[in-house]
């Protein structure tokens, strides 16, 4: 199969007249990489790869270790739509490893890819579908703060607008790359925007993500727009979230399907979901990885505060909705806090890891909480056993540095460098003074 999807590459490329194949892979925070090569270097880069400068790539070489190498997935080939029309570029995942030809540890493909791994040991394929959330702005200028192109809300049809049109093209352009669109809307804050695509295998949706977010900034871009997944850049409305919908199959059977349950949820999802919510805070840094992350995760804006599961509540962090007819297929769980700035390969990694602890080790589901705990005080919260998720950055990653869970899925070398960098994002953030401390402080102190 490898080497057909090899020679399907390489038939495309000539019939297509591809000019550049460019090499995509991601360093440790989720920032897209790529370099370039010529047609003539693909089937070799197939074969044995592509060896690059590592220690150009922060967190991944030290200079003394510097040499990787690209080995190109076959099965990630796509023809790049929004391409310079003189010559067209296609683009293909890569796998990082050591030139001894050993998975690279740095690489986030890879992690999630042993992850998975795992997961097949015990009898599971992970299945994802992420709801993506984002803005569309005017392009943004020097000290000013983002100007919405629209001052719509959930579900507007707001015929007119430029927004409307960038995400119908948009749509178009991620279908082009064979990534199936299942809902679009507008969302609640003005200039948000929601994109759901259709779900698949954990390692494919990582790569979509990806692509997702590229093709997005892409298309806004060719019409003098710029896209953001930023998670909160408007004070007083909803952040972007990406919520995920997640399920384990077992060969062509749901494994999170029980008709004879009241929910219809088996054990080995409700012990997935009870491993959610154990170690919820401890993958938080992951799932959440900027100083920004948690403007969004605060009471009264739709994003979960509170480490809970329910039915049809949206304050908590795992929600269970309800398939259509009883479908089998369709059943799953919807985790709420994932933002869309984080490394989709690290947070499918810990959130993996996670569910399969408590599937493995037999985790009780506590009860659900059905009740608007954004309306519960502290000593009501406190009854109910129901903790909050880290509020701000640094606790994050206190409680996840004291994880061993996060530092076995994601392996020693990006679990210490992700402290070490998160860490000084945060003491930068401490040194600034905001205008919210200016207006408050300096005429009254």
């Amino acid at each position: 199969m490898l080497e057909q999807q090899r020679e399907y590459v390489l038939r495309t490329v000539e019939e297509r007249g591809v000019r550049l194949v460019r090499l995509w892979f991601t360093d440790i925070l989720g920032n897209l990489k790529s370099f370039a090569i010529s047609p003539a270097e693909l089937e070799n880069a197939l074969e044995d790869g592509m060896t690059f400068d590592g220690s150009s790539i922060e967190g991944f070489s030290r200079v003394q270790e510097a040499d990787v190498l690209a080995i190109p997935d076959p099965n990630t080939f796509e023809v790049l739509p929004w391409a310079d029309p003189k010559g067209t570029e296609a683009r293909v995942f890569c796998n990082i490893h050591n030139l001894d030809g050993t998975p690279f540890d740095a690489d986030p493909r890879q992690v999630l890819k042993r992850n998975l791994d795992a997961a097949v040991k015990l009898g599971y394929a992970f299945y994802i579908a992420p709801d993506i959330e984002y803005f569309y702005f005017a392009p943004p200028q020097k000290g000013e703060l983002p100007q919405p192109l629209d001052e719509g809300g959930f579900f507007d049809l707001t015929t007119s607008d430029i927004a409307t049109s960038l995400r119908k093209e948009t749509i178009r352009t991620l279908e082009t790359m064979g990534i199936p669109v299942e809902y679009s809307f507008h969302e609640d804050a003005p200039s948000q925007h929601e994109i759901d695509l259709r779900h698949t295998d954990a390692l494919t949706m990582a790569d979509s993500i990806m692509t997702f977010r590229l093709a997005v900034r892409e298309v806004a871009a060719m019409h003098k727009v710029h896209a953001t997944f930023m998670p909160k850049p408007l004070e007083g409305v909803q952040g972007s979230g990406m919520h995920l919908h997640l399920s384990l199959f077992k060969g062509e059977d749901n494994a999170f399907y029980d008709e004879k349950d009241a929910y219809n949820l088996s054990p080995t999802a409700k012990s997935f979901m009870a491993g959610l919510l154990r170690h919820a805070a401890e993958i938080t840094a992951v799932t959440n990885q900027t100083v920004n992350s948690y403007k969004r995760l605060v009471p009264g804006f739709e994003a979960p505060v509170h480490i809970s599961w329910a039915r049809n509540n949206r304050s908590g962090l795992i929600r269970v909705p309800v398939p259509k007819k009883g479908n089998a297929m369709a059943t799953r769980i919807e985790y709420r806090s994932p933002d869309p700035a984080t490394n989709p390969y690290l947070a499918f990694s810990v959130i993996l890891a996670a569910g399969l602890r408590g599937v493995e080790q037999g985790y009780t589901l506590p009860a659900e909480a059905d009740a608007n705990l954004f309306e519960m005080n502290d000593a009501d919260l406190n009854k109910l056993s129901i903790e909050q998720l880290p509020q701000s950055l640094a606790d994050a990653l206190d409680i996840m540095e004291r994880s061993e869970l996060v530092a076995s899925a994601l392996g020693e070398h990006i679990f210490e460098w992700f402290l070490r960098n998160k860490r000084s994002e945060w003491r930068g953030y401490k040194t600034q003074v905001t205008p919210f401390e200016l207006n408050r402080y300096l005429r009254s102190l």
